[in-house]
């Protein structure tokens, strides 16, 4: 019965090794992080407190490739390309952000366009009422109580100068 209690208490004290493939990181607000995924790019090296897998500095090197015969030792010889660092950023989401952000363009060239087609007929509309204006036919206008009214000077200047101001505004 020892025996089984020996191996109990070893698996036990074992246990806690399985979680050595965890990554453990200070973030930018000063909080431990603890994950099995690595830290995103912006996190500084000097900030990674546990790495999942052996650390950088405790990797073995790796086994230097012979020289060719016939050449010496400070000929430089092919090395080997390290291994692609994980950029922490996903292609889907990025391509996501791209979309929506062409969307986003698409709608507001989309207002735009809008917006200079009314500003477009605007300017047609006064420039039409300016000649009608300085034609100088008789004019009449509805009044509230839906009336006909002709339209003396003073009042066709009041009209001419507010087109004169949408024409201003509007055609450029």
């Amino acid at each position: 019965m020892n025996l089984l209690h020996w191996l109990v208490l070893g698996c036990a004290c074992a246990l806690p090794l399985s979680a050595s493939a965890q990554w453990q990181w200070v973030d930018n607000s000063g909080k431990k992080v603890f994950s099995d995924q690595p830290p995103p790019t912006d996190i500084p090296e000097k900030n990674i407190l546990r790495r999942a897998g052996p650390s950088p500095s405790a990797r073995a090197p790796a086994p230097a490739t012979p020289a060719p015969e016939g050449s010496s030792d400070t000929a430089a010889a092919p090395k080997a390309a390290p291994p692609p660092k994980p950029t922490g950023v996903d292609k889907e989401l990025e391509e996501k952000t791209k979309k929506a952000e062409a969307e986003q363009k698409a709608k507001e060239a989309a207002e735009a366009a809008k917006i200079a087609k009314a500003k477009a007929e605007s300017c047609a509309r006064a420039r039409e009422g300016k000649a009608t204006i300085d034609s100088g036919i008789r004019l009449t206008k509805v009044n509230v109580k839906g009336e006909r009214e002709i339209m003396d000077d003073a009042a066709r200047a009041a009209e001419q100068k507010r087109v004169q101001s949408v024409i201003d505004s509007d055609c450029k």
